[in-house]
């Protein structure tokens, strides 16, 4: 007798229970890219922080001091960093899951596990990263003499929450379609170049004026304006395009999920 193993197309609670199963496999996974990424490196982590404070520096000079864009009343430096942050971790998060199937072929053509905990890892591992790079967040806040508001600090883990759940949804629609395209590896580092410029990271939303409402759809818009308003105080926090924000990260996250779980069946054929 054959047994043939097939992948629901939905994600449903047999799935998730699956994926707590395999937890102890999620743990390894992490572990390896960690280990993978800072091998044989002269700093390690410290990696982590030293890629976002050195664009911080560029940015701060050209965009801050000689262009002189605004920052909404807060020092260009640590106005840029908030912003760099959450991108840094949600363009380094949709880069590596969109390639986590195709860097794992081997792997998924030979033993079963939820495909999920590939993406999920690549998402994790930069989590930790983003982790290590905000003690220069902290020490530049202590320096600009900024005290985070406590009644909107709490946020921040929700922003968090709402980036990895951005990188994940598209990520998995991206890395689906890369196991039978493989164009995606190169249209993705200027799709998300072009993004970062739709994205507030350098600029405030207001310098548009009238256009702002366009970078209202783009999930990272809300997302980093709420960080900054948590943390700086200023301006206060637009909960309308927090809750778009939420709601098209939701929408992402959903047709993700729809469209990894339909194709998933076919990963090893494919790849």
């Amino acid at each position: 007798m054959v047994t043939v193993i097939r992948p629901r197309y939905t994600v449903l609670l047999r799935d998730l229970r699956e994926l707590w199963e395999y937890h102890e496999l999620l743990y390894f996974f992490i572990w390896k890219e960690l280990k993978i990424r800072y091998k044989q490196t002269a700093v390690g982590v410290a990696w982590a922080i030293f890629q976002p404070f050195v664009t911080m520096v560029v940015f701060s000079v050209f965009f801050g001091t000689l262009v002189g864009v605004p920052s909404d009343g807060v020092p260009y430096p640590i106005f840029v960093y908030a912003g760099l942050l959450y991108w840094q971790f949600f363009s380094s998060s949709l880069s590596q899951v969109s390639n986590s199937l195709i860097g794992n072929q081997a792997l998924l053509t030979k033993v079963y596990f939820p495909r999920l905990l590939l993406p999920i890892s690549a998402v994790a591992v930069n989590l930790v990263d983003f982790f290590v790079a905000s003690i220069i967040l902290i020490v530049m806040m202590i320096y600009y003499n900024f005290v985070p508001i406590l009644t909107s600090i709490f946020i921040l883990p929700l922003l968090v929450l709402l980036t990895f759940s951005f990188a994940v949804g598209a990520g998995l629609f991206l890395a689906a379609v890369n196991v039978k395209y493989r164009d995606v590896k190169y249209v993705l580092p200027f799709f998300i170049q072009t993004l970062m410029f739709l994205t507030p990271v350098i600029y405030p939303p207001s310098i548009l004026g009238a256009y702002s409402w366009i970078l209202a759809l783009n999930p990272m818009t809300g997302i980093i304006k709420a960080a900054r308003s948590a943390l700086f105080g200023a301006p206060p926090i637009n909960w309308t395009l927090l809750a778009l924000s939420g709601g098209v990260t939701l929408i992402i996250l959903v047709v993700g999920i729809w469209y990894f779980k339909k194709t998933e069946r076919t990963f090893a054929d494919l790849i």
